[in-house]
């Protein structure tokens, strides 16, 4: 199933910076059967983006925790068009 993360409060972030924290999360995404698939960032609001398939949020999460940076919010998107 796809997913969409949120994480509040990261104002400021750069290319790199996003770029760093997806590539943590792709290292050790096979460990939960998380496939990370693209994220967006909006440096002024502070919310950064994240699709992903996985087996079940909690696996999301579980990622991004041990990547450093838990998610805010998850989201099942079951439909897409």
């Amino acid at each position: 199933m796809k997913f969409m993360d949120v994480h509040h409060g990261m104002t400021g972030i750069t290319a790199d910076q996003l770029k760093q924290a997806h590539d943590a999360d792709l290292a050790i995404q096979d460990e939960e059967r998380v496939t990370f698939e693209t994220a967006w960032a909006d440096p002024d609001s502070g919310l950064v983006y994240c699709l992903s398939e996985a087996p079940d949020a909690d696996a999301v999460q579980r990622i991004h925790q041990r990547a450093g940076h838990p998610a805010d919010e998850i989201h099942p998107v079951p439909l897409t068009v």
